[in-house]
């Protein structure tokens, strides 16, 4: 059966070119879709699998989707304190697949997307896979981006006055109806912008749904990651913007009546445990944390307005089988709660 997004030949002929011992015929099977890139795995005749990455079908906004930006921050990541999937090649011929994409191994594992996935992990492995969580983001921000050759990914300064810049705009541009939260909100997080004090590898997108995840190969009582994924908003930055990014995904069992974020499963830490082993292990000071929650809630505030733009005026094309009201309310439940953090 010929999956969408995958020219199956011209695909099959440029892998067999790059991974030696490849047996064809290929499968293709998606993994991931919708508003990011699309994530598809390749298993061959013999059983080895593979993993395909390429911009969505349709329309790409400005600057996103970056393949090449992607390869590379993952290439550079090989062999560092941060476990990364093992990267295969880059196509940026638009002739091979209608648009650029690259290859990583597959890594086996669970992506633990919500509780249900994450309660198949004992007790013992969740609250371990939290501390790795924030063990691995501290080893993450203690890699000199000049020694990785990511020294050039984006600028290193005034992370917070150019992501907030960015979002305002961003959320000018696709305002639909009126939130008074999102603009208070802008107007304090720009008051109360605190001196970014050094600037690091940011994900962008860091939490246990991004993360293949499983038992130790040397410990299965220990939970651990397996590989980071999802780097296409990483850039280099103000660190924090990450930690208070994670806090906002890592909810407590019984914190929401309908939560089904993996930590609700349970014995995970809680977010004040991971703040003080990231204190720890990095000697950054996170009394000023909620300003970073704030931000991160308005962030995907402005993100979201973004996507609500989109399937309201159509943009979306056949893919809009969603419920718009619950995508309306939850960008207000965002500004509520990026307002809240800040002080109502």
């Amino acid at each position: 059966m010929t999956v969408e997004g995958i020219n199956e030949t011209a695909v099959t002929a440029w892998l067999a070119e790059r991974i030696p011992g490849l047996k064809p015929p290929l499968t293709f099977s998606l993994i991931a879709g919708g508003h990011s890139n699309l994530t598809y795995r390749c298993s061959d005749a013999a059983g080895a699998s593979y993993v395909l990455r390429r911009p969505p079908l349709g329309h790409v906004l400005e600057s996103a989707h970056d393949m090449g930006r992607e390869h590379r921050i993952v290439s550079a990541l090989q062999g560092s304190a941060v476990p990364v999937a093992p990267t295969h090649g880059l196509c940026e011929d638009p002739e091979v697949n209608g648009a650029p994409f690259y290859v990583m191994g597959f890594v086996d594992g669970l992506v633990a997307h919500d509780a249900d996935t994450a309660g198949k992990l004992s007790e013992a492995q969740r609250h371990s896979l939290g501390e790795d969580v924030i063990d691995v983001l501290a080893r993450l921000h203690g890699i000199d981006p000049d020694a990785v050759g990511l020294g050039e990914l984006g600028r290193k300064e005034a992370y917070l006055a150019r992501q907030i810049k960015r979002w305002n705009r961003q959320w000018e541009a696709t305002k639909t109806h009126e939130i008074p939260e999102m603009e208070e909100t802008a107007r304090r997080l720009e008051d109360r912008m605190p001196e970014q004090i050094g600037a690091t590898i940011v994900h962008g997108d860091y939490r246990l749904g991004n993360m293949i995840v499983g038992p130790a190969a040397d410990d299965p009582d220990r939970g651990v990651i397996r590989a980071v994924l999802d780097w296409e908003l990483c850039t280099l930055g103000d660190p924090l913007a990450d930690v208070g990014y994670l806090l906002n995904s890592w909810t407590q069992p019984g914190e929401a009546a309908d939560d089904l974020a993996p930590t609700a499963a349970g014995g995970f830490p809680d977010r004040d445990a991971l703040c003080a082993r990231y204190e720890a292990a990095t000697g950054r000071d996170l009394s000023g944390i909620d300003y970073y929650r704030a931000f991160s809630h308005w962030r995907l505030a402005a993100i979201g307005q973004g996507v609500y733009k989109r399937y309201l005026v159509g943009a979306m094309g056949e893919n809009r089988d969603m419920d718009l009201d619950a995508y309306k309310n939850s960008v207000h439940e965002r500004a509520r709660a990026a307002l809240d953090l800040l002080g109502g």
